[in-house]
């Protein structure tokens, strides 16, 4: 060690006495500096132990001591001899299931177990009883050699979809993770990787460490990307590693758990763990449509070139970055697959900005190859997708009954349906940005602050027609004039220039019916409350009427 004994018992007397503590209590010096690593920067870390079952308490205290930085944790013996068998429990098990330990157990573990004891041996020693060193360097062994292995058939699988830098990124991290793993077999087991070179240096000699620094050193120039990833694979197989050749055919395209797909109109949306939305762009949806579960994955990518997915490889992988897809490794014909994502899990990528957020067909993808997550959890995607189809739909249904009211010249009926209309509108309006519950409608034209820019136009339009009565079939033709023009504004600002004309058409009747069922579907499965007791219907009859004889609405048409 770099500290002499009559230092490190100055620097511990000097802790304690700025503590409180049992008595009888054991203290250990862990972590780089008892390792016989470490340098004049290093912390000082002191770990004392009380001779108790309950829990003290986890968090490190710091002082600075001759120039030192001390830290003091305190653990009692019922904690670590819980974590030590809690490991000595996976001994012997397979390296999957010990790949399921927790980093930071298996560091606690391994600091005591190497540690250098101050005070207290006889308690220090009987703590250790519980985890044979060999065995826990063992279970470190497997566990290094599964992250390394679902590392490299990570790199693999990025090889075979073309992203080689990605690959090599992989491959090298799966290459440190065997070097762990080949050290640990060796009684090496420090785990914390930024000591690794020294601790690859006590086995001077060994030609695989020699190949590792060769490899290592070699960082991938431009071009080199592809070699230097197979380097590393190959390497890792020699470490002892297995299971992880660059052999690409064993790689399948598996479903991804809690991922489902939901087409609103004509735009596909992905739901990930009923909480994120992603939409498609229309180069990411023909290439999610070519998407087969169980199917090869080099199948997968031919078949996507050959329908004019350009560059397939770097869209399949952003649906593996994202977990909306995974990929097996198929072994021999006697094993199961094995499950292997990325490694570290599926990660989130930045939210879109597009502005508003909703349309008639759900979201806008920024760009056709985009798979854009929305700025919105799943299900209040869901609720004010319903609900901006309920506002454009109470604009035609007010629309239908204002004409009707005029025409008749019932002017109390017009004007309560008038602000129906505006109601619809300004209801259709804030659900595109996502506004979900809505506000109630006295206080729907006020809460237009909650929208930038405010929309000064519609604000107008809608105080102009909330004022307005007719009394005359002039005064109604001059309401219908700016009617529409409030329509259109809130139509254009809300992407529903779309939406049917429900009351004039059996097709605009179906069109309506169409748009409702799909996001009724998703509503449904996010659990979120129907608009209307009638929509359940819709649900339930397959998005027909349910009274209507097949081919009626054909004929009408």
């Amino acid at each position: 060690m770099i500290l002499t004994e009559a230092e490190i018992g100055a620097l511990a007397t000097a802790t304690l006495e700025r503590i409180d503590h049992p008595d009888g209590a054991a203290l250990i010096l862990e972590g780089s500096i008892a390792e016989g690593f470490g340098n004049s920067r290093s912390d000082i870390d002191f770990l004392l132990i009380a001779d108790q079952e309950t829990d003290m308490p986890t968090m490190p205290t710091i002082f600075f001591i001759d120039g030192r930085r001390v830290e003091i944790r305190t653990r009692s013996t019922g904690q670590i001899i819980g974590h030590l068998q809690q490991v000595r429990r996976h001994v012997g098990r397979t390296a999957r299931r010990i790949a399921t330990l927790d980093e930071h157990l298996l560091n606690r573990c391994q600091r005591l177990l190497r540690a250098h004891v101050v005070h207290r041996p006889d308690l220090v020693g009987k703590i250790r009883d519980n985890l044979a060193y060999d065995d826990f360097a063992a279970v470190m062994a497997q566990w290094w050699a599964e992250h390394a292995r679902q590392s490299v058939r990570h790199a693999v699988t990025l090889l075979a979809l073309g992203q080689a830098e990605s690959a090599a990124v992989w491959a090298r991290a799966g290459l440190q993770q065997a070097a762990k793993s080949y050290l640990a077999r060796r009684g090496e087991t420090y785990i914390e990787p930024k000591w690794l070179s020294l601790q690859l240096d006590r086995l001077a000699g060994d030609p695989l460490v020699e190949r590792y620094w060769t490899i290592a050193n070699a960082a991938p120039g431009a071009g080199r990307a592809v070699e230097h990833a197979q380097d590393c694979v190959r390497l890792v197989a020699a470490l002892g590693v297995s299971g992880c050749a660059d052999e690409p055919h064993r790689l399948v395209v598996a479903r991804a758990p809690e991922v489902t797909t939901w087409q609103i109109d004509d735009r596909v949306h992905l739901v990930r763990d009923r909480r994120d939305v992603f939409v498609l762009g229309v180069t990411a949806t023909r290439m999610w449509r070519r998407v087969v579960w169980g199917r090869a994955l080099a199948a997968l990518c031919a078949d996507a070139e050959r329908v004019g997915v350009a560059d397939a490889g770097e869209l399949i992988a952003a649906y593996l970055r994202y977990g909306l897809i995974r990929i097996t490794w198929q072994g021999a014909p006697i094993s199961p697959r094995l499950p292997m994502a990325a490694p570290l899990g599926a990660i989130t990528p930045a939210p879109t900005t597009s502005s508003p957020i909703l349309g008639l067909a759900g979201a806008e993808p920024p760009h056709p190859r985009a798979i854009a997550l929305l700025p919105m959890p799943a299900p209040r995607f869901a609720a004010a997708a319903m609900a901006l189809m309920w506002g454009n739909f109470m604009i035609e249904n007010a629309l239908e009954d204002l004409r009707g009211a005029l025409d008749r010249g019932q002017w109390r009926v017009a004007a309560l349906t008038t602000a129906r209309a505006v109601n619809g509108g300004l209801r259709a309006l804030l659900s595109a940005y996502g506004v979900s519950p809505l506000p109630p409608d006295p206080e729907l034209l006020h809460r237009l602050d909650l929208l930038p820019g405010g929309y000064r136009r519609i604000r107008v339009l809608a105080e102009r027609l909330y004022a307005t009565s007719a009394t005359t079939e002039e005064e109604a033709g001059g309401l219908l004039t700016v009617m529409g023009e409030y329509v259109a504004e809130i139509r254009t600002a809300s992407g529903g220039e779309a939406f049917p004309s429900s009351f004039e058409s059996a097709h605009g009747w179906q069109r309506t019916l169409d748009i409702g069922y799909d996001l009724l579907r998703l509503g449904a499965y996010l659990d979120q409350q129907l608009p209307l007791d009638e929509a359940q219907d819709l649900l339930s009859s397959g998005g027909v009427q349910p009274h209507a004889r097949a081919g009626a609405a054909a004929q009408e048409a």
